[in-house]
Order: C-alpha cells, then sequence, then structure tokens
C-alpha cells in the first residue's frame, strides 16, 4: 500500500474513533486574530484524501476565507490519546463532492439543512501542506508530514 494511502487511513481512523467515541472532532479556526473552535463530525475518505465540510452561509466559511490554515483536533483512546492535523484548508471547486458527502450514511440533519430549496451550500474541503500527529498527553506516538 503506497504510504499516502496509508497516512489518508490512519487519519480517517483517528477521525472515525474520535466521532465514535465522542460525537465530535473540533475544527479550529481564527476570528480577528482570535482563536475559534467548533465540533464536527463530517468527514470522507476519497482517492487517499481526506474531506471535510462546512456551511458556506455560516462564519467558520467566511472564517477560513480569511485564514485559510485550520486545526482539526479531537479525543481518543477513552481520553487518553489525541490528535492534531493541520494545515491550509483548500475548498473543492463544484458540488460534486458536496453532493457525495451529502449522500453519506449518517448524516440526516445535513441532508436537511443543504437542500437547493434552503439556498445553503456544503463546502467540501481537504488540507495541503499539513501535519497529522497522534499524541500521548507527554509525548508525540506519530507524526505524518502531507
Amino acid at each position: 500500500m503506497p504510504e499516502k494511502q496509508i497516512i489518508a487511513k490512519k487519519i480517517n481512523d483517528w477521525l472515525n474513533a474520535c466521532v465514535d467515541e465522542n460525537g465530535a472532532f473540533f475544527l479550529n479556526t481564527i476570528e480577528a486574530g482570535r482563536p475559534k473552535s467548533r465540533p464536527i463530525s463530517f468527514h470522507m475518505l476519497k482517492d487517499e484524501v481526506n474531506y471535510f465540510g462546512v456551511g458556506a452561509m455560516k462564519e467558520v466559511y467566511r472564517q477560513m476565507q480569511e485564514n485559510p490554515y485550520v486545526e482539526i483536533c479531537g479525543l481518543m483512546g477513552k481520553g487518553k490519546l489525541f490528535f492534531r492535523y493541520y494545515g491550509k484548508a483548500v475548498f473543492e471547486q463544484g458540488d460534486e463532492l458536496a453532493q457525495e458527502a451529502l449522500a453519506q450514511p449518517g448524516y440526516p440533519v445535513m441532508k436537511k439543512i443543504y437542500t437547493p430549496e434552503s439556498g445553503n451550500r456544503f463546502a467540501v474541503f481537504h488540507l495541503e501542506d499539513a501535519t497529522a500527529e497522534k499524541k500521548a498527553m507527554m509525548s508525540v506516538l506519530e507524526t505524518w508530514n502531507l
């Protein structure tokens, strides 16, 4: 298995563990020089890329347009481990991935919010120039630069 595929799968496994154990992981942005954090749970692995999404009508999307550098983090291992995945958020062009994202099972609320009738658009992004770290409280267990 190519290294890029191995890393993408590991990150996806970490995201799954966070959602399974805690219901979410966190997306961190900057607003006027101050950190902002919000829980999210949507993620999708496709073609060796981990995708995430936010509502294009929300403040988080505006924040990411102004400063695309974000961090995604979450707890796993019953709170004994955590991960950090940070880099530059790059939004996908067109609606193809957004439609595929909304077709994923397990996100019924998203399917109600992001409809053609509502005018709300689901904006899908991935991270570039990124680093992923799996950590215990006092040590780094794995680090990947992507």
